[in-house]
């Protein structure tokens, strides 16, 4: 499970050293792709196999699943992290979260997510006062 906040740089070539708790579940490949908020979603090779295969489930009539598809899809790259742990963030996704030097990664239970540090400093703010009051009815059982 991918928890945490992290604050990694961009460096000059468009790579980021994953978090040193990620690697191991990272280690075997990684795709990126297009999130929503536009963030980038970091699967492990296996758990975005997993997640296609879900998403596969919705009919191909569904307007709204092809469309969503179509952009998971045609956002995503594999890739394998190095020996130091670094991926290279294709210019393409990188244009797309309008990733600058500054990051924040975070971890989000299945997948971690990139993120301009700046934009997910908006995106805590924005969300903060919701979270607080985040009742039973949103998430049944949690509270």
């Amino acid at each position: 499970m991918f928890l945490g906040t992290y604050s990694p740089k961009l460096d000059d070539k468009g790579r980021l050293i994953l978090p040193a708790k990620f690697r191991d579940d990272l280690a075997e490949g990684v795709v990126l792709t297009r999130g929503q908020e536009r963030c980038i979603y970091v699967f492990s090779t296996a758990e975005f196999e997993g997640f296609h295969a879900q998403i596969r489930q919705a009919p191909v009539t569904s307007k709204q699943a092809r469309d969503y598809l179509r952009l998971l899809l045609s956002g995503a790259h594999a890739e394998t992290p190095d020996k130091q742990g670094r991926v290279t963030i294709p210019g393409q996704l990188r244009t797309y979260a309008g990733l600058d030097r500054e990051l924040a990664v975070i971890g989000a239970g299945t997948r971690a997510e990139i993120w301009d540090a700046t934009a997910w400093n908006t995106y805590v703010e924005a969300n903060e006062a919701a979270f607080s009051e985040t009742a039973e009815e949103v998430i049944p059982g949690l509270l």
